[in-house]
């Protein structure tokens, strides 16, 4: 039975949000300096401990597009799209055992900061300037749209949409103006409020399965009953179509490709975002290694767990809607949308729990927001503003400037986000942030790795494996099935139901890679044997002790457990 939200739920969300603020504004008096560098604003001086590490990874990383998006992904092809969490644990054992300490060792604040020690100063400059378009055109946008449709829906409000953005922006900008100390020690709350909250959600979502098919209130028995009527929901690997596949199944290839993926393109997404991404590694580069890396492995086993609480009630709302429940909630917004799905599962929540499930939602879409602030302010500060406009400011200057950065940003999302101008809503929330940031991601990993670990690689190799990198990016993602045909020898597209024909996108990212790494390795070959900026790799940097393999060791094996039983 629905429950409208009451006093109770208004009572459990107000202590959460007067408890974050006020433990931010703890951290920040109990911190704070007579006068505050850009190493304390930017990178907490190296304060924050592992746990807090690796809870700030994740309350940064899990968002509304996670919750909305990851949801909606859910509902429409199931837990194939848990790969983008699994194999993104496997990611971040090499993200902690091979590429922190190459970053740490070169004492860097940015990722723009260690392409100009490694390949020059205009990759650098390139570098800056992509990654600050992404940040507030594609994620600081996604992130407040999303959001904000959520919880709106949450609450009844359709109206109050507008107001309800302003408010998580406002939210996140004072939480990032403390810096990352407080942005990072505010996480631990709000990853613990997220993960509590998502758990009560996921639990409510199977016990209504459960009950939809008369066996009571019992959330395993609704996890078996989904699996029982939603089989097609429980594979990770879908099979290439064939000319006689509906177009349904085609869709759901289109999005995660099967085995093809596991080839290039979820592997090049999940290093982009965890090992070349000041977003996440800024968390890490204050820290030494041994917090670096436990704090890392941390997050990875909480990723382990963020599919029972992003993608599991996407999958409930897809069998109750297909047994006749949830029909006006997954129109909410004038018309069937898959993102729908999460919002729709909690309207169902008992009073006191949809409180704390909106807190949840709320500290997710707060934690990115605040995450993604600062590390635009970090980047344009640094990378930009003291590089090029003006290399005389003193660190007070360059604080203010970082705080002013975070303001600019957040103010153009909210103008772009008013009436969705860039489209967010059309494309699914989490295919948008994937497909965007895929027109960057092949060329920025090739460059990182061969940055970090071919000591030939030159900077003009650099340069034109980002520019390639993306060029093939947007010719495979939107050209190349017009020019070549939808059928060749290294890559096959499929109806996208709109007329054309498309290449799945994490095969376009691959593709992407390969044609970009090719070209790297060609033009390094022509420069000197050992590039005068390379980076002296010592063997003995990615030794582990036996607590870090044991944590390693644990992960690997839960995700073996996991795909041997949902292949």
């Amino acid at each position: 039975m629905k429950n409208a939200f009451n006093t109770l739920d208004l009572a459990v969300f107000l202590f959460y949000l007067i408890g974050v603020s006020a433990y931010g504004f703890y951290v920040y008096k109990r911190k704070q300096k007579a006068q505050m560098d850009t190493k304390d604003y930017f990178l907490a001086e190296g304060s924050l401990t592992w746990w807090a590490i690796g809870a700030s990874m994740i309350a940064s990383n899990i968002s509304a597009e996670q919750f909305i998006g990851m949801s909606g992904n859910g509902f429409q092809v199931g837990i194939a799209v848990a790969a983008y969490e699994w194999v993104a644990a496997i990611v971040l054992i090499i993200v902690a055992v091979f590429f922190m300490p190459i970053y740490l060792k070169q004492k860097i604040y940015t990722m723009p900061q260690f392409l100009e020690q490694r390949y020059n100063a205009a990759l650098s400059l390139i570098m800056s300037i992509f990654w600050l378009f992404l940040y507030v055109l594609v994620n600081l946008t996604s992130i407040l749209y999303l959001g904000a449709l959520a919880i709106s829906n949450l609450i009844g409000g359709g109206e109050s949409f507008h107001l309800i953005m302003v408010a998580l922006a406002v939210f996140a900008l004072i939480i990032t103006l403390g810096g990352m100390k407080v942005v990072g020690y505010t996480d631990v709350i709000q990853v613990t409020v997220l993960i509590i909250g998502g758990l009560a959600t996921t639990y409510l979502a199977l016990t209504l399965v459960s009950e939809k098919f008369g066996l009571g209130h019992d959330a395993l028995a609704g996890f078996n009953a989904m699996m029982h009527d939603a089989g097609d929901h429980f594979h990770m690997v879908f099979e290439k179509p064939t000319a006689t596949t509906p177009q349904v199944d085609i869709n759901k290839y289109l999005m995660v490709p099967g085995i093809a993926m596991y080839a290039a393109g979820q592997w090049i997404v999940n290093l982009n975002y965890w090992g070349c991404n000041q977003y996440i590694t800024q968390r890490a580069l204050g820290a030494d290694l041994k917090t670096a890396r436990t704090g890392i492995l941390f997050a990875g086993f909480l990723k382990l767990l963020m599919p029972v609480i992003v993608m599991l009630p996407g999958i409930a709302a897809y069998v109750l809607h297909k047994n006749g429940s949830l029909q006006p909630e997954m129109s909410s917004t004038g018309a069937f949308n898959a993102d729908n799905a999460y919002s729709a599962i909690l309207t169902f929540l008992p009073n006191g729990l949809k409180g704390l499930s909106l807190a949840a939602l709320t500290a997710a879409i707060v934690a990115s927001l605040a995450g993604k602030a600062n590390s635009i302010s970090t980047i344009f500060t640094l990378d930009i503003y003291k590089r090029y406009l003006h290399p005389e400011s003193d660190e007070k200057k360059l604080v203010w400037v970082g705080r002013l950065t975070v303001f600019a940003a957040m103010f153009l999302a909210i103008l772009l986000t008013w009436k969705d101008l860039l489209g967010i809503g059309g494309e699914g929330g989490f295919t948008y942030i994937q497909k965007y940031t895929g027109f960057i991601s092949p060329g920025i990993v090739a460059v990182f790795i061969l940055g970090l670990f071919w000591k030939r690689t030159t900077a003009q190799a650099g340069i034109a494996g980002i520019l390639s990198g993306f060029v093939l990016s947007v010719f495979f993602n939107n050209y190349a099935p017009a020019i070549f045909g939808h059928e060749t020898w290294f890559y096959t597209a499929f109806p996208n139901g709109r007329g054309g024909y498309e290449i799945p996108f994490l095969i376009c990212m691959g593709l992407s890679f390969a044609f970009t790494f090719v070209l790297m390795v060609g033009m390094s070959l022509a420069g000197p044997v050992v590039n005068p900026r390379s980076i002296h790799v010592d063997a003995r940097m990615f030794k582990v002790s036996p607590p870090t393999m044991s944590m390693i060791v644990v992960t690997l094996l839960m995700i073996t457990a996991l795909y041997v039983k949902f292949w």
